[in-house]
């Protein structure tokens, strides 16, 4: 494993995108994580309604966007990267839950 690059370890762009390449491949090992939650919810919520939750979406949306606002990084991208994510987390638990009782109905 290779050492954590920091930011403001940089004097090179080779190191720029070797620190960007290994914060993609944390971004993705979270996603996958964020995405097994995915599965538990499916698992877990009684009927197919249940999945698309606008009140949350709204809420943790805004939990990204105060997020941001404290780091001092661009909160309208922030939230529409969120906007995307939870969308695709929403398609991707549908399936799940559609599958999950699939299986059980056979």
């Amino acid at each position: 494993m290779t050492d954590i690059i920091f930011p403001e370890q940089c004097e090179t762009m080779a190191e720029v995108r070797a620190g960007v390449d290994q914060t993609d491949r944390q971004l993705v090992e979270l996603l996958v994580r964020r995405f097994h939650f995915m599965d538990a919810a499916a698992r877990i919520k009684g009927h197919r309604g249940a999945v698309r939750d606008e009140r949350r979406k709204a809420e943790v949306i805004e939990n990204v966007r105060l997020q941001a606002r404290a780091a001092a990084i661009p909160e309208p991208l922030i939230a529409a990267i969120w906007e995307t994510l939870i969308e695709g987390s929403i398609a991707y638990e549908l399936e799940r839950f559609d599958a999950l009782r699939d299986v059980a109905a056979r």
